[in-house]
C-alpha cells in the first residue's frame, strides 16, 4: 500500500513537473522569433503597422520581438545588433537612416537570418532579401495630380502660388515620392502657371527632417512672412500628414480658413485620423491612403514564405536599387482620399475607420 502511494506520488510529481515545463515554454514557438524594428512609436501609422505585423506573425505561429527606435539612428542600430545576437529567425526593418546597418546586416546574413526592408529602403548593403512598400512614385503622382486637378491647371487656369514640403532626405521614400510629384508639377512650374515664390523647389531645399510637423510649421511661418504678406498662397505640396498638420497650423495662425481667406489646396499622406477630420472640416484637401493592414500582412507572408522555403511573392524586380543590389520588391497601390470619397474608401468599403472616429 505504501509502495502504491509512493508510485502515485511520483506520478503526480512528474505531472506537476510536466505542467510546469509546459508553462515555461508556452510563449516559445517552435517556429522561432521574428525581430521587428520600426522608426517611431509617436506616429499612429507606425503603431498600427507594428500591431498588424505582430498579429499576422503570431497567427502564423511565430513569436515576435518588436521595438521602436524613436527616430534615433544609434538606438535602431543597437536594436538590430541585439536582435541578431538573440538569433531571431528573421528581421523586418523600417530604417530611420537606411545607410547605417551594413555591418549588422552582414552578421545577420552570416547567421542565415533573412531581412525584409519594410516601407523604407535599406541602402548600401547586399544583405537584404526583399523590400515591401507601397508604390511611392504613384503616391507622388497622386499628390501632384490632385493639385493640378483642384486648381484646374489642365483647363488653363492660373497662375497660382505653390510651396513644396518634402519628406526626410535620409528616407529613400521621399526621393521616390518627390520624383512622382514633379512628374506632375514641373511642367506647370516651368510654364509659370505654378509660381514658387520662395524659389525652393529641389528636394534638398524642401526636405523636412524626420517628416516632423513642428519643423514644417516653422518653415511655413518663415515662408509666409518672407514671400506672401497680403498675397494668397494657393497650394502646398505636403508630402505626409504630419507635415500637413504643421502647414495647416501655420496658415490658420495668420488667418487662412477664416474671414474670407480660403485655405490653399494641401496634400498629405497616411490618412491619419486627425488629418481625415481636417479634410472633412475643409482645412486639408487630400491625403494618400496606404492600407498598412495589407502592408503588414504582406511583410508577414513574405517572411513566412522565405523561412518555409516557398516562393516569395514580388511584383517588381527593377525599380529599387539600394546601391549594392536591386531588391526584389512587392509594391502595393496607394489611394487618394478627399472630401468626396473618405467615407466610402475608409469606412464603408475599406473598414479602416468607423464613421464615429472621424465625425466625433
Amino acid at each position: 500500500m505504501v509502495r502504491k502511494r509512493r508510485i502515485a506520488a511520483a506520478a503526480m510529481a512528474l505531472t506537476v513537473l510536466s505542467v510546469a515545463l509546459t508553462g515555461c515554454n508556452e510563449h516559445k514557438s517552435p517556429k522561432g522569433t521574428i525581430g521587428i524594428t520600426l522608426t517611431s512609436k509617436t506616429e499612429a501609422r507606425w503603431v498600427s503597422d507594428g500591431n498588424n505585423m505582430v498579429k499576422a506573425l503570431k497567427a502564423m505561429g511565430y513569436d515576435v520581438d518588436i521595438q521602436y527606435a524613436q527616430y534615433d539612428v544609434p538606438v535602431q542600430l543597437s536594436q538590430v545588433e541585439n536582435l541578431v545576437a538573440k538569433k531571431v529567425r528573421g528581421l523586418i526593418i523600417a530604417p530611420i537612416d537606411g545607410t547605417t546597418m551594413v555591418n549588422a546586416l552582414k552578421q545577420a546574413h552570416e547567421q542565415g537570418i533573412p531581412v525584409i526592408s519594410y516601407d523604407r529602403l535599406i541602402r548600401g548593403t547586399p544583405d537584404v532579401d526583399y523590400y515591401v512598400t507601397f508604390d511611392n512614385r504613384q503616391t507622388g503622382v497622386l499628390q501632384g495630380k490632385d493639385i493640378v486637378d483642384k486648381l484646374g491647371l489642365k483647363q488653363g487656369k492660373g497662375p497660382f502660388n505653390l510651396e513644396i514640403f518634402s519628406g526626410a532626405l535620409d528616407d529613400n521614400n521621399a526621393h521616390v515620392v518627390y520624383a512622382g510629384v514633379m512628374s506632375q508639377l514641373k511642367p506647370y512650374i516651368d510654364s509659370g502657371k505654378l509660381v514658387v515664390r520662395s524659389h525652393q523647389v529641389s528636394l534638398n531645399q524642401t526636405a523636412t527632417a524626420n517628416w516632423d510637423g513642428a519643423t514644417a510649421q516653422a518653415r511655413m511661418d518663415n515662408l509666409l512672412s518672407a514671400f506672401y504678406g497680403k498675397d494668397h498662397l494657393d497650394a502646398v505640396l505636403a508630402m505626409n500628414d504630419s507635415i500637413a498638420t504643421g502647414v495647416v497650423s501655420s496658415l490658420k495662425s495668420v488667418g487662412y480658413g477664416s474671414g474670407g481667406t480660403a485655405m490653399p489646396v494641401i496634400t498629405g499622406q497616411d490618412a491619419e485620423v486627425p488629418n481625415v477630420k481636417s479634410i472633412v472640416r475643409g482645412d486639408q484637401t487630400s491625403t494618400i491612403f496606404k492600407d498598412t493592414r495589407a502592408l503588414a500582412n504582406a511583410a508577414a507572408q513574405m517572411m513566412d514564405a522565405k523561412l518555409s522555403g516557398r516562393p516569395v511573392t514580388v511584383n517588381d524586380t527593377k525599380s529599387y536599387d539600394n546601391g549594392a543590389k536591386v531588391l526584389p520588391s512587392l509594391l502595393l497601390q496607394p489611394q487618394l482620399i478627399d472630401k468626396s470619397n473618405w467615407r466610402e474608401k475608409l469606412v464603408t468599403k475599406g473598414k479602416f475607420y468607423t464613421a464615429q472616429q472621424i465625425e466625433k
